[in-house]
């Protein structure tokens, strides 16, 4: 490129040198017969001239050459300085590339990490919930406070057993007086039933699981107190609901001494 663009100017040089030559020897022609010694002695001076031109063509000439072997002195230089920086810019692109796949590493490795903490963290809390749903125990009287004679009544009727002594994992309602199964597994319930003596009514209640009814504590005497008991295991599944009915036409009698109670608690789950 540098080269194309000294050629036009050499040219140039060339060509204002060779006219300003040709104007002087122009303007020195003089007519032979007019000629002094002096005079005759003008085409030395114009081929003086002459050489000088050229001289100066070729300073010129070899000022142009030095210049341009600069030029290329200099282009070497910023070609292998471009080289160089080329071959920087492939060695980070390299270590660009290594660092995004360290970082792509330790992106998957601390997915792997999230993804296994929050499996130990759902474990954990499975475990705790299965601690807390292990622990299922109550035991409650029938009556809040005081005494008294409940029935006889028609029909079954529902007893709420009202006076709570423990309810570990609050699965049993006193107000209610329904056992709601947080967790499937085996339960065991015991019952006790106490009533005075009459001669038409005697003193039961019947266990009911899910509406249906299970086992039955019933006694009846004509006279003074009587007392009955019984206790089942059941396999419970989440939800299912658990409670007492006193049996038709019968009474029951609690008081501050807790007669008439209910317990239960979880066995192990299933």
């Amino acid at each position: 490129m540098e080269m194309t663009m000294c050629f036009p100017l050499l040219l140039l040089i060339c060509s204002l040198c060779t006219a300003k030559l040709q104007t002087e020897s122009d303007n020195h022609i003089i007519p032979l017969g007019d000629q002094t010694g002096a005079e005759r002695r003008e085409p030395t001076n114009a081929a003086d001239q002459q050489q000088r031109y050229t001289q100066d063509i070729h300073a010129v000439l070899r000022e142009m050459s030095a210049s341009l072997a600069e030029q290329r002195v200099e282009m070497r230089h910023l070609q292998r300085e471009n080289e160089v920086q080329a071959a920087q810019l492939r060695e980070q692109k390299i270590e660009v590339e290594k660092l995004k796949q360290q970082l792509q590493a330790q992106t998957a490795g601390l997915i792997s990490i999230k993804a296994r903490s929050d499996v130990t963290e759902n474990q954990v809390e499975a475990l705790k919930r299965d601690g807390e749903v292990k622990q299922v125990a109550f035991s409650a009287s029938l009556l809040a406070s005081g005494s008294g004679t409940l029935g006889p009544f028609n029909t079954h009727t529902l007893l709420v057993f009202r006076h709570i002594i423990t309810n570990i994992g609050n699965a049993y309602n006193p107000n209610t007086g329904f056992f709601i199964a947080p967790v499937r597994g085996a339960y065991h319930f015991e019952y006790y039933i106490f009533g005075h003596g009459h001669a038409s009514h005697g003193s039961g209640a019947v266990l009911v699981k899910n509406g249906e009814h299970i086992f039955i504590a019933y006694e009846h005497q004509p006279s003074h107190y009587g007392s009955s008991a019984n206790g089942v295991t059941l396999l419970l599944e989440v939800g299912d609901v658990v409670y007492m009915r006193q049996w038709h036409n019968s009474r029951i009698f609690d008081n501050e001494n807790h007669h008439t109670t209910i317990s239960g608690h979880l066995i192990f789950t299933m």
